[in-house]
This record gives C-alpha cells, sequence and structure tokens, in this order.
C-alpha cells in the first residue's frame, strides 16, 4: 500500500470521527441553550462529511451497490463476531458497565444491521420500496414499519425515526 493510500484512509478516519464527533456537540450545544453554536457543530460537521467522502471516493472506496452492500454487511459481520465481543469481554474484566451497556447495545444492534444488508443485497432486483425505521437509542433498524417498542432495548416506536 502506498504512502499516499494510508494517508487517506487515516484521513477518511479522521473526517468521519469530526463529523459524529461535531454533531454530539452540536445536539450538547442546543440543550445547554447555545442554538448558535449549535448551528456552527453542524456546518462543521457536513465540511468534515464532505472530506470524508471525497477521500472514500479517491481510495476507491465506494463500488456498485451489491458491492457496496457486501462490503456493509461483512464490516457489520465483523463488528458483531469479533470486535464487540472483545470489547464486551474488555469491560466485563474492568467492571466497566457504562461501556458494556453502551458495547452490548451496539452489538445487539449491528447483527440486525448485517441481517438487513444481507437481505437487501438478495432482494436488490426485485426493486421493492419499503421504509426503515431507526431507534434513536440503540441503533436497531426495523424494516417496514416501526415497532409497537424497540426489540433490542424498550424504546417506544414512536421515538423511531422513519427513512
Amino acid at each position: 500500500m502506498t504512502k499516499s493510500m494510508e494517508d487517506l484512509q487515516a484521513a477518511f478516519a479522521g473526517e468521519s470521527q469530526a463529523n459524529r464527533k461535531y454533531l454530539a456537540f452540536a445536539e450538547k450545544a442546543d440543550k445547554e441553550g447555545f442554538p448558535q453554536a449549535g448551528k456552527l457543530f453542524r456546518a462543521a460537521a457536513a465540511a468534515e462529511t464532505i472530506h470524508a467522502m471525497s477521500h472514500l471516493r479517491t481510495m476507491g472506496g465506494i463500488k456498485s451497490t451489491a458491492e457496496n452492500l457486501e462490503a456493509a454487511a461483512s464490516g457489520e459481520h465483523y463488528e458483531s463476531t469479533v470486535m464487540y465481543p472483545d470489547f464486551l469481554k474488555d469491560a466485563e474484566a474492568e467492571g466497566d458497565k457504562a461501556a458494556r451497556f453502551s458495547f452490548d447495545k451496539a452489538y445487539k444492534a449491528e447483527i440486525v444491521h448485517e441481517k438487513l444488508y444481507r437481505e437487501m443485497f438478495a432482494d436488490l432486483q426485485k426493486g421493492e420500496t419499503f421504509d426503515y425505521y431507526l431507534c434513536p437509542v440503540c441503533g436497531n433498524i426495523e424494516k417496514g414499519s416501526a415497532p409497537e417498542k424497540c426489540s433490542l432495548c424498550g424504546t417506544p416506536g414512536t421515538r423511531f425515526e422513519k427513512f
């Protein structure tokens, strides 16, 4: 791998993390009554997304939809079978209940995400249309309609975001 490719990967990771961090900062600013700071954080987050997307395109990281679905499913599979199980063990060994709770929510959602990507890959040519509903607490995604409550964390379905 070339040094430029390594740099692109590092830049993509950094810009992606900055985007998420700035969105979290914006939410906090809004809650503390500083909407102008929230606007700035959101604008900066959008700028970081532009940078990240440019780096990803330059790396050749965006392929056909079928290839992208496979890559996404593989990433979710890794997270649910290797990454989060290891993280859960570490948190358990250290007695870090907050980290364990956070990892467990993500772990369970990643299993659902992989399933949805694999279903979409299989159904790609059918042309079906339906909505997805995202749990704002644990990241679970439901296909078709919002549930009465989240199957992973119990959040009321009325709080789910429709996509």
